[in-house]
């Protein structure tokens, strides 16, 4: 990234764009990232309306998986092909390697997008990340996460007071 007089310039993958006052460039559609955090509740059928701002990213079907930190992941369908390719690379010798293809496999279900933007979460996610009633959706770049109310309050709570020691790590390591 190159900041100028009239913008900025934006160079990755052999591809450039350039944001500023006379520009007119934009992302490229495969380049959009899902981002962001809203509040929805789950209705008594266990269906959760996916924010509006999402939906044409992630299409009409998905993946729901069991995540990481009692989160579920939502996949979109071209996205879970690509992590389902490198699960099944994974060696399987490895205890480990087993595990997570059980953890993330197993527990996986595909759904469609209806026609007013829910996903249907089936009861053993929901019990699983604990989702009553309140939930938060993250956008996470090429996923999606949802979380009951409570243990993303939580969970931002707890990352909120370890940013500064986080981002210290990051920088020793150069991704800061």
């Amino acid at each position: 990234m190159v900041v100028g007089k009239c913008g900025i310039y934006l160079y990755c993958g052999g591809k450039s764009w350039e944001f500023g006052r006379n520009s007119h460039s934009h992302f490229p559609a495969q380049a959009r990232m899902l981002i962001g955090e809203y509040q929805h509740t789950i209705d008594a059928k266990n269906r959760v309306s996916l924010p509006a701002k999402f939906r044409k990213e992630v299409g009409k079907k998905v993946v729901v998986t069991r995540g990481l930190d009692t989160c579920l992941f939502v996949y979109p369908i071209k996205e879970w092909e690509k992590i389902a390719d490198k699960i099944s690379e994974m060696p399987f010798g490895s205890a480990d390697s087993r595990s997570v293809n059980r953890f993330l496999l197993s527990g996986a279900v595909e759904g469609e997008v209806d026609s007013v933007g829910r996903i249907l979460i089936p009861d053993f996610l929901c019990d699983f990340a604990g989702i009553q009633n309140k939930v938060v959706i993250a956008g996470v770049y090429t996923r999606l996460e949802i979380w009951s109310e409570h243990s993303w309050n939580e969970y931002k709570r707890r990352m909120e007071q370890q940013a500064d020691a986080l981002a210290e790590k990051l920088g020793d390591v150069g991704m800061l």
